[in-house]
């Protein structure tokens, strides 16, 4: 789990619909936690809308359901 940090973005590789997400929601890393006797590692991911409302915040514990996003941003252009 050490190539996610905090401030991340992710996307989802599956649907969650009990959070309301589905596969390809794109969400921020706002924690990354370790296991301890009563819950295993993971990760907080927070999911905003296009207004940056907060749609929904989740813990994921299995790390094959998100993927890691790299963004190249092409400064010159702007």
């Amino acid at each position: 789990m050490d190539d996610i940090h905090e401030n991340d973005l992710v996307a989802l590789l599956v649907d969650q619909p009990e959070a309301g997400l589905h596969r390809g929601d794109v969400g921020t890393v706002i924690q990354v936690f370790q296991s301890t006797a009563d819950h295993p590692a993971g990760f907080t991911i927070e999911f905003v809308d296009e207004t940056g409302k907060v749609r929904a915040e989740t813990d994921i514990t299995d790390r094959t359901q998100i993927v890691k996003l790299r963004l190249k941003l092409d400064l010159k252009a702007a």
